[in-house]
């Protein structure tokens, strides 16, 4: 994890509900860390804190990283042993895992869903900056519905016409984030090579490039392009996303996607090497100005 910045809240004062805001995949990492703290504080190994709650070492592991929900039995078994006794502190927790066990609003689409990318979701909708790389796509939050039914087709052409529908709504709720309440930041760096292959056609690029021209009127919303000149570029594995947390009891987190996985990594090495790979990938490509320009001319050759 990312070391805890100075002026951290202490891990045996009660836990702000209203700070720990964020979707059910956010808040479990918020009580998964401040569990992890208690237990060290203690002095207590993950074997022995899985044997309070009839458990292993991986359980244990798996709730401080907030990787599943929890059982209240289960929490207040570990409070007791990480002496946690003060009634408003445990009442905070208990809370705070009630509303952690909450289903998030893309639960209606959870047969549609791998569970990994359901962490994501969560993580997304509570992140306060999203910097993404795409060298094939168009990011998903910045697609065209016409746009996104064409990716969609590609891995899922042989479902009914009612779950690609489905998935379509899904991509489109995802987008709320950018013109809601406290919308995070999104910066995005878009290969040129995204935008010359055109998915569903001409006429569906066409539009797609000027909704991307459009969505960077939003003042959250920065886009450049890495053109096909600069040649080999800082992000030779791939695209990723790096997303960052209003709640300074959350690390950064860098979203790795897989055809059948997914890779969440929070090592402060991992941070800082792509941090660094998206700060070069920001120097390399055309400025926000001339990213524009070069929208307007690839949209032109469509």
């Amino acid at each position: 994890m990312v070391s805890p910045p100075a002026g951290r809240r202490p891990a045996d004062e009660p836990v702000s509900l209203a700070l720990s805001g964020g979707g059910p995949t956010v808040l479990r990492i918020t009580l998964g860390g401040q569990l992890r703290q208690l237990r060290k504080r203690q002095g207590i190994s993950r074997e022995a804190a899985g044997d309070a709650i009839r458990g292993s070492h991986a359980k244990i592991s798996r709730l401080e990283r907030g990787q599943v929900g929890f059982k209240e039995r289960d929490l207040r078994d570990l409070l007791t042993l990480y002496k946690v006794t003060d009634p408003d502190q445990r009442e905070a927790l208990l809370a705070l895992a009630r509303q952690a066990n909450e289903p998030g609003w893309w639960h209606q689409y959870n047969d549609l869903l791998p569970s990994w990318f359901e962490t994501y979701l969560g993580l997304e909708q509570a992140a306060r900056v999203i910097r993404n790389f795409e060298n094939q796509f168009i990011p998903g939050l910045l697609q065209t519905a016409d746009y996104a039914r064409a990716v969609t087709l590609l891995g899922h052409a042989n479902e009914p016409e009612s779950e690609i529908d489905r998935r379509i709504e899904l991509r489109m709720q995802r987008q709320r984030i950018l013109t809601g309440d406290n919308p995070p930041t999104l910066w995005a760096i878009i290969d040129e090579a995204a935008m010359r292959r055109a998915i569903g056609g001409a006429s569906v690029m066409r539009a797609q490039i000027d909704h991307l021209i459009a969505a960077t009127d939003l003042p959250n919303v920065t886009v450049q392009v890495l053109p096909n000149s600069v040649g080999g570029h800082a992000a030779a594995g791939g695209p990723f996303s790096l997303l960052r947390f209003p709640d300074t009891d959350l690390p950064d987190i860098v979203y790795l996607e897989q055809l059948t996985s997914a890779l969440y990594l929070d090592k402060r090495h991992d941070i800082e090497q792509y941090l660094k790979v998206i700060d070069v990938l920001s120097i390399q490509a055309a400025t926000p100005d001339k990213s524009l320009d070069l929208l307007a001319t690839l949209r032109a050759e469509l």
